[in-house]
C-alpha cells in the first residue's frame, strides 16, 4: 500500500483492511471484486490484484508462511526487487539492500548522483551503492532509518540538512547540489483525452461495464464509456452501439467529470441514455442502485454513481 501511496493516506485503509483480511488464508479466499473493493480510493489497482494473486500461491504452494528464500519470494506477483529487499531484510533480518523513493533520494544526496535516479544508468548506479553501502547484520535497522531519513529529514523539496544526522557525510551538502539531487528525466506533456459516458438507469438498476481484468483499473467496474473527438452525445450512440452492442434513444447531458491519472487528463461528459430493446454484450451487468458502493470504481465513475444516487433521491422526493 506504502507504494506509490503517502503514509497517512494509506493508514486507515490498512487498517480496513485487516480487519476484512486478518489472515493470509483470508485474502486468498476473498473474491477478486472484494479485494478492489477494500482497495478503492488508493489507486495502481494491480497492486491489489497481485497482492490477492500472491496469497493464494503462498496458501497453495508455502502452507500459509511467507517464503523466506529470495528466489521463491521474487516469483510471487508484484514483488520486485525493492519489495524483496525491503521484506528479506526488514521482517527476515537477511543481508539485503532496499531502494524506494525516500532512499533513492538519500542516496542520490549522500553520494550526489548526477545520473537521473529513474534511468537504467541511474537506477544501476544506486543498486551499487545500496549494496556497498550496507551493514551486514543490521540491514533491516538500516533500511528503515535511510527510509524515515528521506521521509522526515531529506524531504523532496527544502531538506532539512541541518538537522541531518548524516551531514557530515553527504557530498551533496558539502558540494551544494543537495537541492539539484535527486536528478530525474524530463517529464512529457500529459495528454488530455475526452471520453463520454452512457448512463441507464432502469427501475432503480443500473448498467455496469467490467474492465478487462489487465491494464488501467483493471477489473474495476464503470459506465460503458469511450473516447470522443468531436461531438461527445453523437459519438456517445456510435460507442454504445460498437463496443457494448447497445441501442439507446434519448441522451441527456447530465454534466462533466474531470481528473488527473499519472499519465494523462481526461475530460468525461456524462449523459443519461434511454435504452432500446437490443443484445449486449457479456461484460455489462445490471445493478441495483442502493448497491453501487460494492462494486469497485476509479474515480471518476464513483462521482458518476454518486450522480446517479443523487438523480434517484432527487427523483423520490
Amino acid at each position: 500500500m506504502l507504494q506509490q501511496t503517502r503514509v497517512e493516506t494509506v493508514i486507515p485503509y490498512f487498517e480496513k483492511w485487516m480487519l476484512l483480511f486478518p489472515k493470509i488464508e483470508t485474502l486468498a479466499k476473498a473474491s477478486e471484486r472484494e479485494v478492489l473493493n477494500a482497495w478503492e480510493g488508493l489507486g495502481y489497482y494491480s497492486r491489489a490484484r497481485n497482492l490477492h494473486k500472491a496469497a493464494g500461491i503462498v496458501v497453495k504452494e508455502h502452507g500459509g508462511k511467507l517464503p523466506r528464500d529470495i528466489d521463491s519470494l521474487i516469483k510471487l506477483p508484484g514483488i520486485g526487487r525493492y519489495t524483496v529487499g525491503a521484506v528479506a531484510s526488514i521482517a527476515f533480518g537477511m543481508d539485503e539492500p532496499a531502494l524506494d523513493g525516500n532512499l533513492k533520494r538519500v542516496y542520490a544526496r549522500l553520494f550526489d548522483v548526477a545520473e537521473p535516479t529513474d534511468s537504467s544508468v541511474g537506477e544501476k548506479q544506486l543498486w551499487e551503492i545500496a549494496s556497498e553501502s550496507l551493514p551486514m547484520g543490521k540491514a533491516g535497522d538500516f533500511n528503515q532509518a535511510l527510509m524515515d531519513l528521506g521521509a522526515t529529514i531529506c524531504v523532496p523539496k527544502n531538506p532539512r540538512c541541518d538537522d541531518c544526522p548524516v551531514r557530515e557525510f553527504c557530498k551533496a551538502q558539502k558540494n551544494g547540489t543537495q537541492a539539484l539531487r535527486p536528478v530525474r528525466k524530463p517529464k512529457k506533456d500529459a495528454p488530455h483525452h475526452i471520453h463520454a459516458a452512457g448512463v441507464i438507469v432502469q427501475r432503480g438498476r443500473v448498467l455496469l461495464a467490467q474492465r478487462p481484468s489487465k491494464g488501467l483499473l483493471g477489473g474495476m467496474w464503470e459506465f460503458p464509456n469511450g473516447r470522443v473527438e468531436q461531438n461527445p452525445a453523437k459519438e456517445l450512440t456510435k460507442i454504445l452501439r460498437s463496443e457494448y452492442r447497445l441501442k439507446v434513444q434519448r441522451k441527456e447531458a447530465w454534466g462533466i467529470v474531470q481528473h488527473a491519472y499519472t499519465h494523462f487528463k481526461v475530460t468525461v461528459h456524462v449523459f443519461r441514455c434511454n435504452m432500446l430493446p437490443t443484445s449486449s454484450s457479456d461484460n455489462l451487468m445490471w445493478v441495483f442502485a442502493t448497491d453501487l458502493d460494492d462494486y469497485p470504481m476509479g474515480k471518476v465513475d464513483r462521482r458518476i454513481a454518486q450522480m446517479v444516487l443523487e438523480f434517484l433521491e432527487h427523483k423520490r422526493n
